[in-house]
């Protein structure tokens, strides 16, 4: 079997024999360049499944080495060796289009994991990836999203993912996760809006017997349980000042304290976050610290809402419906055409999680199998105009219709917070009793 081959670019001979060396034990052949130029050369002659480049080079730098790799050889994984304390020349490294990066000196188990990670991801290039059935639409928005999940799966960046509520930025950092190098490993989602401040520290990096009042015994953090995979941070936004510092620091040091702890834990975590919220707003009303955004925000990957692709509809509204159908032993339901341009008509404030739920409401009251316009209820769900003003003209009762939008709202806020009623009482800016009080009177269980 043909091994596989590395291109080493540094003008160090130290640095070069060391890489040669060790990649030389995982059983890689390699070839070495001193410059941009003799790195060009070699990938003219020879095929590459991996290239390890110095940042600084003599006749150029790395990134330009890794731009002339992305346009020539996109295939190959970049990763960049980068001086101590360079996070910025990673970060542009990062966004350039490199897998991932090292920093001087290196270390070689990190090197070790790295090299086998880019592997992992070569040896998968040329396979057929199936249209995930979790992921639908045709529409040009929903073709550009997929393209833009498989190339950020092939690489290590930090991404963002923004959109609204119920678009499915969750389902997206999941593609993300499964198709890349570290599919094999955990992929850990956590709301940071659903939990407690006062044990946030806990839940990020775990704790030790006795630490706290409660702690009873030992506990592994978020951080720990996705060590090798890939932390989810969704609702990032809605984490407190003093926990960004201490995630900011995680982050770049990759490194963790439990609480109670006197050693820290290094961790190997790719980062995807997500809210529905406007972030870079948030920086700007000094909610959320700049230099956390800049490590989070390395690569951004906005999720269409579902108004933004119509034409998608109809193949949503078919899937939801056969899955609604399945286990029951009866066929599934099917909108009319009526019912359908309502749908297509409408603003759907609360996206993919919106048309779910409206699509499992219909099919329990529908008759026949057949859903019509007046099963879906959509004067239920207060269906605005797209500047967001409601027809007064449908109004009847003026109580009844302030009931339906504070329903509406409360249901929101308990699903992005998974049921959690003290975060989402936090989210809405109501006392717990307060939120206890409306759950009741709405007969919200």
């Amino acid at each position: 079997m043909t091994r596989q081959r590395a291109l080493i670019v540094d003008d160090e001979p130290d640095i070069r024999e060391l890489l040669e060396i060790t990649l030389g034990r995982m059983k890689l052949d390699t070839r070495s360049a001193r410059n941009v130029k003799e790195a060009r050369e070699w990938l003219a002659k020879e095929p590459f499944d991996l290239c390890l480049t110095d940042m600084r080079l003599p006749d150029g730098t790395g990134l330009e080495l890794v731009q002339h790799i992305l346009q020539r050889h996109p295939q190959v994984p970049v990763a960049m060796i980068t001086a101590y304390g360079s996070l910025d020349t990673a970060i542009n490294a990062l966004k350039a289009g490199a897998f991932d990066f090292l920093t001087k000196p290196v270390d070689l188990g990190r090197l070790r994991e790295l090299v086998a990670a880019a592997l992992r991801l070569r040896s998968a290039d040329g396979e057929e990836l199936p249209v995930d059935s979790r992921l639908l639409g045709n529409s040009p928005p929903m073709q550009s999203l997929r393209k833009q999940i498989l190339k950020l799966a092939r690489s290590q960046a930090p991404v963002y993912i923004s959109g609204e509520s119920g678009s499915g930025k969750e389902l997206v950092a999941r593609l993300i996760h499964e198709q890349g190098s570290r599919c094999e490993q955990p992929f850990v989602p956590v709301n940071c809006g659903a939990i407690p401040t006062e044990l946030m520290e806990s839940e990020f990096f775990g704790h030790k017997k006795g630490s706290f009042t409660g702690a009873i015994e030992d506990k592994q953090g978020l951080f720990q349980a996705a060590n090798g995979g890939t932390l989810f941070l969704d609702e990032v936004a809605d984490l407190p000042l003093p926990m960004q510092v201490k995630l900011l620091r995680a982050i770049q040091e990759k490194a963790v304290r439990a609480v109670g702890g006197q050693q820290e834990l290094i961790v190997d975590v790719r980062i995807l976050c997500a809210t529905h919220k406007d972030l870079a707003g948030e920086v700007a009303a000094e909610r959320f610290r700049q230099d956390l955004y800049y490590r989070l925000n390395v690569i951004e990957l906005r999720v269409p809402a579902l108004r933004e692709r119509r034409e998608d509809i109809a193949l949503l509204t078919d899937s939801v419906l056969k899955r609604l159908a399945e286990g029951t032993g009866i066929s599934a339901a099917k909108l009319d055409d009526d019912a359908l341009e309502k749908l297509k008509s409408y603003r759907f404030p609360g996206n993919v999680r919106e048309l779910e739920n409206m699509l499992e409401r219909a099919y329990t009251l529908c008759e026949d199998d057949r859903i019509t316009a007046s099963d879906l209820r959509l004067a239920d769900c207060n269906p605005n105009s797209e500047n967001g003003e409601s027809n007064l003209a449908q109004i009847d009762n003026l109580e009844d219709h302030l009931e339906i939008i504070e329903r509406k709202l409360i249901m929101q806020a308990l699903e992005e917070t998974r049921w959690n009623r003290t975060a989402a009482a936090q989210r809405l800016g109501l006392s717990f009793r307060s939120m206890r009080y409306r759950l009741k009177k709405l007969g919200i269980d």
